[in-house]
This record gives structure tokens, C-alpha cells and sequence, in this order.
């Protein structure tokens, strides 16, 4: 395995109060890890050196051809004060799944876990104490190459940088209002629906700022083709319970396989409910509404964990679950996940890696 050099910032940086309110993405680490790709030598150099700029080419490629793919993954705190990791092998697995789709150089997957564990100690003073706060982890690749020209890159760069937050959304655990977008499409299949790069976020912003001038917190993505089968929320795969069955959209190629949205099935089943990954349609959603057999809806990933849903606004219906309260399975399942990522459950099922 490759050796980590450490150089230690000489200036570090006030860490926000634990009085005050994290919010999401505000602040940055002392500390960042840095790895070179170049065709030829493989995955090189690796290190971690004080947070700061990179400098970059005007003719890299990743300005010009998106070439670009990242995760997400969080470290807690426990009660006891030690810090610990949630499945990050899967998220490290889901990685090297965007890196073929994008043709970017595989990474070895133990050695990124290994590599988020160095880091996290290095700047294990930034993980905050506060009830529901985490450090979150931001893994990303991107090419280099000064070239203006379409074609894999031959020089990238891997970095790590981390970020001490609160609540993704700003109501906390509160539900939010989602709106349908049956205008615009995020992704089909055969396209990158499936893995995490920022060009699918990208194509979100229009509906997302349409969704926001209206009044909703997020955007419920249809499927490209037929613009009728429910996918994912912008920021999360979605769940619905009806009349008993937990229902959420399979995998064909044009959803992120989410590592809580696995999680939320696994501890589902485990439980004893019936849980179905199958198409379901938007207009399927409605009538169940209708006929009041949509108990409850809800979405999945690692910024928000569990986000119950009280609204969504699909054209000019509009479906009114809750507007303050947490269904049974959604509490279940958050109480369940936030439990083992903070210690407070027993992990029996080896999710969870200790720093």
C-alpha cells in the first residue's frame, strides 16, 4: 500500500462554535489529502497538506468536459468520544462504479478507506459533539489535462476535504415539500443516472431554482423517456409506504444506488416489513393518495439520512401527507440508522469502522 505523507498546516483555522449552528457545507477543515493520476505511473504521491487552492490549468479538461466524479460519507462522534465511519467501503465501491462510467483510473478502494481514516485523525478536532452533527466527508476526482479536446484524461487528480456540519435541510427532521418536475429530465438510462458526477447535478439547477420559486424544498425526478415513473429526489431516493408496503424505485440504470437507501431496505426486511423495488408512476402515487392508502412518504442518502415528505406538487394536484409530523417508518428507520452511525445502537451487522 502506498505511504501518506503528512504535512500539518502552521495556521490553523478557528473551528465554529459548537453553540452556533453548523448548517451544511459552510466550513472547511486544517487538512485535505491530495493524489496525482498520470498515465504511465498510476495513482502516485499521495498526501495530506494544509487546506488550500489548487491551481489549475485554464485548459483543464474538467472545465471544459466535465470529467468529474465524487462521494459523500460522514464520521461521528459517539457518546464516548470516539469517531467512526459508516460503510465507507461502499461508498469507496461506489466510486470506482462512476470512475468506469466516466473513464476515469480505478482507485484501490481499501487504501481510500484507509486514506478517509488518516485524514479524519489528522483532523479529528473538527468533528463537532453537537446532538445530529457529523463531519462530512467529500471524496472527488477530476482531470486535468490542459487540452481542449474530447478524450479520456491521462492526468487527474484525487482530493479528500472535509466539513463539519448540522441538518442538510434547515427544518431538521420536519417534513419538507417536494415538487414533480414532468418538464425537464435529469437522466436516462445508458446515461450517468446511475453514478455520482456533477454534471447530473448540474442538469438539476433549472428545476431546482423552479422548485424553490415555488415555494418547495426539492425536486421529485420522473424518468426521461415517459416523464411518468417516479427515480429519485434531487438530493436523495425516495421512498413511499402504501397501505402497508414500503415501495421505492428499482435500479435501471438511471438512479443512484444510495448507501443509506440500501441500508433503509436491509433494516426493512430484517424487520419484518414488505419492502418492493419496482417502477412506479407518479400517477399510481396520486391515486393512492386518493384512496387514502398512502400512509407515508420519505427520502434516503447520507447528507439528510431519513427527510419524511408532507407534500409533493405533481402540475396542479397537489398531495398533502403531514406538514409536521414523522410516519412510524420513517422515525424507525432514522432512529434506527442514527443510532448505529452514533453509537447509541449496537452495530451487530459490521456497518460502522472506528478511526
Amino acid at each position: 500500500m502506498l505511504e501518506i505523507s503528512v504535512e500539518l498546516t502552521k495556521s490553523p483555522k478557528q473551528k465554529p462554535s459548537e453553540s452556533e449552528p453548523l448548517g451544511f457545507g459552510k466550513y472547511y477543515t486544517d487538512h485535505m489529502f491530495i493524489m496525482n493520476y498520470d498515465e504511465g505511473e498510476g495513482w502516485h504521491n499521495p498526501r495530506i497538506v494544509p487546506y488550500q487552492n489548487i491551481a489549475l490549468d485554464p485548459a483543464a479538461m474538467c472545465f471544459h468536459y466535465a470529467q468529474e466524479v465524487f462521494e459523500g460519507l460522514k464520521a461521528y462522534r459517539t457518546k464516548s468520544g470516539e469517531i467512526q465511519l459508516f460503510r465507507p467501503e461502499k461508498n469507496m465501491a461506489r466510486l470506482n462504479l462512476s470512475n468506469d462510467r466516466l473513464c476515469i483510473p480505478r482507485i484501490d478502494e481499501e487504501f481510500a478507506v484507509e486514506t478517509i481514516k488518516k485524514l479524519v485523525s489528522v483532523d479529528k478536532d473538527w468533528v463537532p459533539h453537537g446532538e445530529g452533527t457529523s463531519l462530512y466527508i467529500r471524496p472527488f476526482i477530476f482531470a486535468v489535462d490542459p487540452y481542449v479536446g474530447v478524450h479520456p484524461a491521462r492526468h487527474l487528480l484525487f482530493v479528500i476535504i472535509l466539513s463539519p456540519v448540522g441538518s442538510y435541510y434547515p427544518q431538521g427532521l420536519n417534513p419538507v415539500k417536494i415538487y414533480v418536475e414532468d418538464e425537464y429530465v435529469r437522466a436516462v438510462k445508458g446515461g450517468m443516472g446511475y453514478v455520482k458526477a456533477g454534471g447530473n447535478y448540474a442538469a438539476s439547477l433549472k428545476s431546482q431554482a423552479k422548485a424553490e420559486e415555488l415555494g418547495y424544498t426539492q425536486v421529485l425526478w420522473l424518468d426521461g423517456v415517459e416523464r411518468k415513473y417516479v427515480e429519485e429526489v434531487g438530493t436523495m431516493n425516495v421512498f413511499f409506504v402504501i397501505d402497508g408496503e414500503v415501495v421505492t424505485p428499482k435500479l435501471t440504470g438511471s438512479v443512484l444506488g444510495g448507501i443509506t437507501r440500501l441500508s433503509c431496505i436491509e433494516l426493512l426486511r430484517e424487520h419484518g416489513y414488505k419492502v418492493t423495488e419496482r417502477c412506479i408512476s407518479i400517477q399510481e402515487i396520486y391515486d393512492a393518495y386518493e384512496s387514502g392508502k398512502l400512509n407515508e412518504a420519505f427520502g434516503s442518502g447520507t447528507a439528510a439520512v431519513i427527510s419524511p415528505i408532507g407534500e409533493f406538487r405533481w402540475g396542479d394536484k397537489v398531495i398533502k401527507l403531514t406538514e409536521s409530523e414523522i410516519g412510524p417508518v420513517s422515525q424507525f428507520l432514522y432512529d434506527t440508522l442514527t443510532g448505529i452511525q452514533w453509537g447509541k445502537i449496537e452495530d451487530t451487522r459490521g456497518w460502522t469502522q472506528k478511526i
